[in-house]
């Protein structure tokens, strides 16, 4: 299968947090790339459209994402853009 992204993925298995209108759900990415990742999420469909993705290690790393497609449990994202974190998520 023909790669057609731009920029290489990076496998990886970080937490993060999906954060929209005050809400905040885990979930954890399993590749990134300058333009996007696939995050896991427990339910797919308490996922908005578009929201906020803060990485759990570092919450000033935030990309602001839309959703590309979804499969099952994962998520396809495109970055809109980095944004500065403004909170930081709760800590389980």
């Amino acid at each position: 299968m023909e790669e057609k992204r731009k920029y290489p993925r990076t496998e990886t298995d970080e937490p993060a947090y999906v954060s929209s209108g005050g809400s905040v759900m885990p979930c954890v990415v399993r590749n990134i790339s300058r333009e996007g990742a696939a995050i896991d999420v427990d339910n797919p469909a308490f996922v908005p459209q578009h929201f906020r993705l803060v990485m759990a290690k570092d919450s000033s790393i935030v990309h602001e994402c839309r959703v590309a497609w979804i499969q099952k449990n994962r998520i396809g994202l495109t970055f809109m853009m980095i944004v500065e974190a403004v909170a930081e998520p709760p800590r389980s």
